[in-house]
């Protein structure tokens, strides 16, 4: 069986993100031929076409990162009901320049957390847009709109209601099941990050 690479975003860039403790309970919930790896986004500068020619450092890695895994997951909080400027900043980044889109074809399936009760509904809306025009191949069953609360999640990712656990470890399995399905489909061809 093969183990794919899976890197993940958190779109939030806070210290505290609850989308972040999301993402370690997913990684504990997942199945073990899934191997994770975050994809940072916090030091990039913010995307402008003048840098097309000539990407920074930051903008070189994080093309390399994508270029390395096999799918990814997007776990994001939803802010005022979009997704957040860096994440948009790292999705600009990663599409460009033109005809070196790390994004084309990817396996990807996105998820996040809120302590509201609509979980980042809108928010994930507004990314599957965004994904659509990149070309990912996202998974879109099952959604799944997180409430958050910090009986049920703790900070090293353990999940102490059994409900939301089986939920979690079920769309991480049809999350694994997806990429593979797309991947021997469509094998992936992974974009250079020369530039």
């Amino acid at each position: 069986m093969s183990t794919y690479q899976v890197g993940y975003f958190v779109g939030s860039l806070s210290s505290t993100s609850i989308n972040r403790v999301l993402s370690r309970a997913l990684i504990r919930v997942a199945p073990d031929d899934l191997d994770f790896s975050e994809i940072t986004i916090g030091a990039l500068p913010l995307y402008s076409p003048d840098f097309d020619d000539d990407y920074p450092p930051e903008a070189r890695a994080l093309k390399a990162a994508i270029a390395a895994v096999d799918a990814i997951l997007f776990v994001t909080p939803e802010y005022n009901r979009s997704i957040p400027g860096a994440l948009k900043n790292a999705i600009d980044w990663a599409s460009r320049p033109w005809g070196q889109n790390s994004f084309d074809h990817i396996p990807a399936a996105v998820i996040g957390a809120s302590i509201g009760q609509i979980g980042t509904a809108m928010g994930q809306q507004n990314l599957r847009g965004v994904l659509s025009f990149c070309n990912a191949r996202q998974m879109t069953s099952p959604e799944a709109y997180i409430q958050y609360s910090p009986a049920v999640f703790r900070d090293d990712g353990e999940i102490t209601d059994d409900s939301t656990r089986e939920f979690l470890r079920a769309f991480m399995a049809e999350f694994r099941a997806y990429v593979g399905m797309v991947l021997t489909v469509l094998p992936r061809q992974k974009v250079a990050s020369d530039h």
